[in-house]
């Protein structure tokens, strides 16, 4: 809220602050409430909420998946140098380019792996505030439903007994053949509440990945200490010891 209070200061003093997220939610917002028949723009409340969603959602659950990917790389450096080979391909030294991202056909393989094994989130949930039908099960309002993510990614009824193994050729053909057609994978949820930044999230992380790649070869520390915790996102509870060497 010292934040929101310090930019709208700036807003009713004329001065431009609509240089990032908040700064456009606020200035549309002020726009709303001096317009005339205007219904008036969200609550400060409000704003505090979208902010806080667009860091979870974006910016924490993009950083970890980047994290996972990483670590999964240095223990698998067959992956890592495969990976590496394509990025060169496509892009040489230079700025990974949105035009031939679509190029890349490992680096996302990778990416659907390490969203499997490590989703970001692992579990959402739905609150029931009517009776609902479920299959064959009546389900009545004030029930809330967990939807276990990260187990069901690790199911050996859905993805065999190497469920728990990292094989980024599961996603060769896309998700619908990995998955067989069921719904056994959902790192960014489900249905209409689908996240509505999944592909612009995929898309950051096949450039970052490739940056990464282009640059240094890396590797587990011995310091390192596997230890998956679930903090609001899954975080590596000891943090992420790596070795990067540069190229």
């Amino acid at each position: 809220m010292a934040i929101i209070n310090r930019r709208l200061k700036l807003i009713k003093a004329g001065e431009p602050t609509n240089n990032d997220l908040l700064g456009i939610l606020l200035e549309s917002n002020h726009k709303a409430e001096s317009e005339k028949n205007s219904s008036g723009g969200m609550s400060l409340r409000d704003v505090v909420e979208e902010v806080k969603l667009f860091y979870l959602a974006g910016q924490e659950a993009n950083a970890e998946l980047l994290v996972w990917t990483m670590l999964l790389l240095s223990k698998h450096p067959d992956w890592q140098a495969k990976a590496r080979e394509e990025v060169f391909q496509v892009f040489g030294n230079e700025k990974p380019d949105y035009e031939k991202l679509g190029q890349l056909k490992i680096v996302p393989m990778i990416l659907q792996e390490s969203l499997r094994l490590y989703p970001p989130v692992v579990m959402f949930a739905r609150f029931l505030r009517k009776d609902a039908k479920l299959g064959e099960l009546t389900i009545p309002a004030g029930v809330e439903l967990v939807v276990p993510i990260s187990m069901l990614h690790q199911d050996k009824e859905f993805w065999g007994d190497d469920a728990k193994e990292f094989k980024p050729e599961r996603f060769a053909e896309g998700v619908s053949k990995a998955t067989n057609g069921k719904l056994s994978y959902m790192p960014f949820g489900w249905g209409p509440r689908l996240c509505i930044g999944q592909n612009f999230g995929l898309l950051e992380a096949k450039i970052a990945v490739s940056m990464i790649l282009q640059r240094f070869s890396f590797e587990l520390s011995p310091s390192y200490t596997h230890s998956p915790s679930f903090i609001i996102t899954l975080q590596p509870e000891r943090g992420a010891h790596l070795m990067l060497q540069k190229l």
